[in-house]
């Protein structure tokens, strides 16, 4: 698989990443340990190098998990990992006090079973916390040779420019896919102004953009989506209408619903590398191969010409997760 250069960072990793959030929390019952580390393998054998993961998912299961199954070739890999919320529980809102910072990081250390932590997210922005303290704080850890690279994760504008001030942020990590483009009105420039690359997570749609979901799909009693406003059922029988479309384009060039998502993400710069997860196997090489999908400008132009006159309908979040990001 190509890499890619995260801005001006220097961090290169492939240009599709593997989201692994989704093994242990927020889509249902964790999947069985085994299992999921056969799935890391078998990324890490098609190509991938760029590994995601965050104290919280779990919480700390899914570092555990991804510092097993990355331990053969742990030298050959980027971990991103993340700190920024009170014992790693989101119900229980963000600190990034340059105290937890530390202990978060110390703590990814023995989990993830390595003597650095490649790329270092805030998860999410602390208003208690001055940014410029966070940033000082994992300048301090770089220093010490326990992080590389600094990243955040859904922040704005004038959180990433004095941030950046004080520790050159390598990466932002946001949401960014066919359904959600927001970035595009001032993040995506202002990231390129900057140098900083781009990490966008759920770039499937939290699985909507698969096409393998519609009005009539039932969630698990534990997932996300159950209380996320774009999926109720009414919402999902509305935005049918924008896999309606991709999948005639993806017909058109011998692909999937999926790996023209992630294609036409891939295209837009060639600093950004999507971090799609998957429980499964056969998805995992289905989206993977996107990596080798290249779309032309006359492709671009008719998925933009087709999406222009459709609205996606319901908001992404509910509105106190919302107002957590909005800081």
């Amino acid at each position: 698989m190509q890499k890619r250069k995260l801005g001006k960072s220097g961090l290169e990793v492939s240009a599709l990443g593997l989201g692994c959030m989704g093994l242990s929390f927020g889509f249902g019952p964790a999947t069985d340990k085994q299992d999921a580390i056969k799935l890391i393998r078998k990324a890490y054998e098609l190509g991938v190098t760029f590994f995601d993961t965050a104290e919280a998912y779990g919480p700390y299961e899914n570092e555990e998990l991804l510092g097993e199954a990355l331990q053969p070739f742990r030298n050959e890999v980027v971990i991103a990992t993340k700190f920024g919320f009170k014992d790693g529980k989101l119900p229980m809102g963000t600190d990034s006090r340059p105290e937890n910072i530390r202990a978060v990081a110390e703590a990814a250390l023995k989990r993830l079973q390595t003597d650095v932590i490649d790329l270092l997210y805030q998860h999410r922005i602390d208003p208690n916390v001055p940014i410029e303290e966070v940033a000082g704080t994992v300048k301090d850890l770089i220093k010490e040779g326990k992080v590389k690279y600094f990243g955040m994760s859904e922040a704005g504008v004038q959180n990433i420019r004095r941030a950046h001030a004080v520790q050159p942020v390598a990466a932002l990590q946001s949401e960014y896919s066919l359904w959600w483009r927001e970035p595009e009105q001032e993040i995506l420039p202002t990231l390129e102004e900057l140098g900083i690359g781009f990490v966008p997570f759920s770039p499937l749609g939290k699985g909507f953009l698969t096409g393998k979901i519609d009005e009539n799909t039932t969630f698990s009693q534990n997932d996300y989506r159950n209380i996320a406003p774009r999926f109720s059922e009414e919402n999902r029988k509305a935005n049918q209408a924008l896999i309606d479309v991709l999948g005639q384009i993806a017909k058109g060039l011998n692909a999937t619903i999926a790996q023209i998502a992630l294609a036409w993400l891939l295209a837009q710069k060639p600093w950004i590398a999507p971090i799609p997860g998957t429980t499964k196997l056969n998805r995992l090489e289905e989206n993977m191969n996107a990596a080798y999908i290249t779309l032309s400008a006359g492709d671009l132009k008719k998925i933009n010409e087709a999406l222009a006159n459709i609205e996606i309908q319901g908001a992404r979040y509910p509105e106190q997760m919302q107002k957590m990001i909005n800081r």
